[in-house]
């Protein structure tokens, strides 16, 4: 037997995983169930998954899984095909049973460094920060990465936009061509097209209002190339 609000979190949690594919974060999940910390949420948690109702998923952040339904509960209705459709990752998830051969959720997500706001403009200054963002798994690549919300349209041609989430993967090589996070005189970093030309390194917008930026080798800084976008519809 279940209490009140094992059954509240459970339902909320398969509610998320329909809607989203991605599991709740601990703090949505304290604010759903009305609990005062984390550490509440942590004890439902466990007690859930001593009695075989739901399981983490090893080496994933924001990851569980609901095994099993309390045999009293209604089922969860399902995301309609409007939100679904609105949603950037969108994945129903039903109950599995003993002859259910069908993939696990795919509800993988990283939680990537977010360091502050990256020009697609005139350069500023990049800000190492202590916040992350959760990054579905399969927008990224092997290797490290890290996260800078775009401020600026000079890469609007590219479908880089203002407010928009830059995932980058950390390198110090680039290719011609590539995107890359360039830090300008060690201090302001951009996002641009990276280009070298006759012993210069010349920065590229995408955006015909923009001209190109030139600078010396070595006033420039490769600090990682793009690796994908993230972007909040609200």
């Amino acid at each position: 037997m279940l209490t009140a609000k094992q059954h509240e979190l459970i339902r909320f949690i398969q509610e998320r995983l329909e809607e989203t594919g991605i599991s709740p974060s601990f703090e949505e999940m304290k604010e759903a169930l009305d609990l005062k910390s984390k550490s509440g949420v942590h004890r439902l948690i466990s007690a859930l998954e001593e009695r075989g109702f739901i399981r983490r998923l090893p080496n994933r952040a924001r990851a569980l899984e609901v095994i099993k339904q309390p045999e009293d509960a209604t089922p969860a209705p399902r995301a309609t095909a409007a939100a679904a459709a609105n949603d950037v990752v969108s994945r129903a998830t039903s109950m599995p049973s003993a002859n259910d051969t069908s993939p696990e959720p795919a509800n993988d997500v990283i939680e990537v460094p977010l360091h502050g706001r990256i020009a697609a403009g005139a350069p500023i200054e990049a800000l190492e920060g202590q916040s992350s963002l959760p990054v579905p798994a399969a927008l990224l690549g092997p290797g490290e990465h890290y996260a800078l919300e775009v401020s600026g349209d000079s890469m609007i041609e590219a479908g880089i936009f203002d407010g928009d989430f830059a995932l980058v993967k950390r390198t110090d090589a680039a290719r011609d061509g590539e995107i890359v996070v360039a830090l300008v005189h060690g201090e302001e970093a951009t996002l641009k097209y990276l280009h070298r030309d006759s012993g210069t390194v010349r920065l590229d917008p995408a955006n015909a209002a923009y001209d190109a930026q030139v600078y010396q080798p070595g006033e420039v800084q490769v600090q990682g190339k793009l690796a994908g976008l993230l972007r909040r519809y609200h």
